[in-house]
């Protein structure tokens, strides 16, 4: 089977796969919302820099304000120390042990998902894999999440390589990026991929109309780039179940020139921390020269507090969650 044919395929079993979630969705349009079942999350609990403290604050809050039930996955004695500090009576929070942890130290997070089968993050792609969850949030290791589900989870058929895709604020609707981290090498083939899958999201999930896919490059015209953008510009260029636009360069990405920007991941990842490191020097360099300057200055900033604190709110990576894998 040639490539185009592969990927053809790949593409419609997405779509059969979206249209199915659909037909579902209008079989409960007229049922009570109270009877319908709630996703469950498979937290890993011990994932991240203030993990548990951060993890369980952050279910309990889920918990609270969403129509969710979560599975606390990790080092039960160490989970329960940080419950007991809230009231957690009749909220849907589930605690299953986990006793391993992998860490920023695990070099190899292959390595350490197969030899610490236990670890939390392992445990909580299996509570998906049993039929237990329907879902895997962490805050951990991206490689450890990236392994442990390639290991366990498996991919999508079809698909060489997972993607991790989020979305990059801009000032009138973010931009999808794939891959933001998943792959530090890829192919054409496997960016192209990631160009449909992000074409898929962004038209079934976002709402957005047969969306602009861009290559992220160092100039606009075509034979730009190393030998990597050049080969996928042409693939790109080629692949007839994707909108695309062309290059795109960093600089002009505000404008929303595209809604699905697209890239390998080592360039993803370190554009997406290049941007989120922007964001804050421009906004502590505001603060500072808004704070220490005359009054007249000081009186201004408060008559702007308003506008200032929108356009922080936009702007704030925080704001748009965590990249889906």
């Amino acid at each position: 089977m040639n490539r185009r044919k592969f990927l053809r395929r790949a593409l419609l079993n997405g779509r059969i796969f979206l249209k199915k979630q659909k037909s579902s969705e209008k079989k409960f349009a007229f049922s009570n919302s109270v009877n319908l079942p709630r996703p469950v999350i498979a937290l890993d609990a011990m994932g991240g820099d203030f993990a548990p403290k951060e993890t369980v604050a952050g279910a309990i809050k889920a918990a609270r304000q969403e129509n969710i039930s979560i599975q606390l996955v990790g080092d039960t004695h160490r989970i329960h120390r940080e419950l007991v500090k809230y009231e957690t009576k009749n909220l849907p929070i589930e605690v299953i042990n986990a006793p391993e942890v992998i860490t920023m130290e695990d070099k190899n997070p292959a390595r350490a998902i197969r030899e610490k089968k236990n670890s939390s993050i392992a445990v909580a792609c299996r509570q998906v894999l049993l039929g237990e969850a329907d879902a895997v949030v962490s805050a951990g290791s991206t490689g450890a999440s990236v392994s442990a589900s390639l290991l366990i989870l498996k991919r999508i058929a079809g698909i060489q390589r997972p993607g991790i895709a989020l979305v990059v604020p801009s000032i009138k609707q973010g931009s999808i990026l794939i891959d933001a981290g998943a792959n530090v090498d890829s192919t054409p083939f496997q960016i192209g991929q990631h160009a449909v899958m992000g074409s898929l999201f962004a038209s079934q999930i976002l709402g957005i109309n047969s969306p602009n896919v861009g290559l992220l490059n160092i100039g606009e015209e075509s034979g730009k780039g190393n030998q990597l953008s050049k080969e996928t510009f042409d693939y790109l260029n080629k692949l007839e179940s994707i909108n695309f636009v062309g290059n795109v360069e960093s600089k002009t990405l505000y404008k929303n020139f595209c809604d699905v920007i697209v890239t390998d991941g080592f360039i993803g990842n370190v554009f997406l921390k290049t941007v989120e490191s922007s964001m804050k020097t421009v906004f502590l360099a505001l603060h500072d020269q808004l704070t220490k300057n005359s009054s007249a200055t000081k009186l201004g900033a408060l008559l702007c507090k308003e506008a200032f604190r929108n356009i922080k709110t936009l702007f704030n990576p925080e704001k748009y969650g965590g990249g889906i894998l």
